[in-house]
């Protein structure tokens, strides 16, 4: 495995061509990358993995300054996963000086409400990062259903030559889905937090029954105050999405109602 800190470095490394694999992430690896990478390995002949904590998807008071930073343990995980690239630019190859285009794409409800800007971030920098690599093929976990629906209408609006693959949440044994956040828990908040999954499990036993998934998840949230619980239609896939403080961790995760994730 290379890990490689600039474009043009990239480029020349993928130039004898293939299929590429593109797996963005913001590091601190767990158990749901790991799945991806390895969902990548199988399909592509090149798998490039990004590892660039992206300032502009974070808004003011969030968790940028303290979020888990580890690239020695990352290398090793990804070349354990056979990954052939790992892509970790300076945030100046990013954002030279200067910098000053966004992809906006319009988006309400769910995590677009509840972060302004937050998707015009990710938005933006996986763009770059899709042209940085030229990938035919990308991948995403259903933690972050809505992320990749934002892109899906990206890039279909801006005629992107891309494949977008959303792979199952990978959760731990007691029903937390993994998230590198996770690190910021105390026992006792990772305890209250599987009321999260809980609550959504309820609300999806709810749809079945024919009665209101919202109401039944917030009825079963056991003293968590969520930011949001809501129905989200993801291009026909019907999400259940919430978002809740854990102590000052902000967790998110979701259950599909109707439909499938691809």
């Amino acid at each position: 495995m290379k890990t490689l800190r600039t474009m043009r470095e990239v480029r020349q490394e993928l130039a004898g061509g293939g299929r590429i694999g593109l797996v963005p992430t913001m590091g601190a690896f767990h158990e749901g990358h790991l799945a991806l990478f390895r969902a990548a390995r199988e399909d592509c002949e090149a798998v490039v993995v990004s590892l660039f904590v992206n300032p502009t998807q974070f808004g003011t008071n969030e968790d940028l300054s303290r979020y888990p930073r580890d690239e020695a343990r990352d290398a090793k995980l990804a070349e354990a996963a056979g990954i052939d690239i790992l892509f970790a630019p300076p945030i100046d190859e990013m954002y030279p000086e200067g910098y000053a285009t966004w992809v906006d794409v319009e988006e309400t409800g769910g995590e677009g409400a509840a972060r302004p800007g937050h998707f015009r971030g990710v938005a933006t920098v996986c763009l770059k990062l899709f042209n940085i690599v030229r990938p035919q093929v990308a991948y995403f976990g259903q933690k972050d259903a809505q992320q990749a629906a934002v892109l899906r209408r990206m890039i279909r609006d801006l005629d992107v030559d891309l494949i977008l693959r959303v792979m199952p949440t990978v959760r731990d044994v007691d029903g937390l889905a993994l998230s590198s956040r996770n690190a910021y828990l105390s026992e006792q908040e990772r305890y209250q937090a599987l009321a999260l999954p809980r609550a959504l499990e309820a609300g999806r036993s709810a749809h079945v029954e024919g009665s209101d998934p919202v109401a039944a998840a917030r009825a079963a949230l056991n003293g968590l105050e969520p930011e949001y619980v809501e129905l989200l239609d993801l291009d026909g896939v019907t999400l259940l999405a919430a978002a809740a403080r854990v102590g000052s961790t902000r967790l998110i995760d979701n259950v599909v109602l109707e439909g499938e994730l691809k």
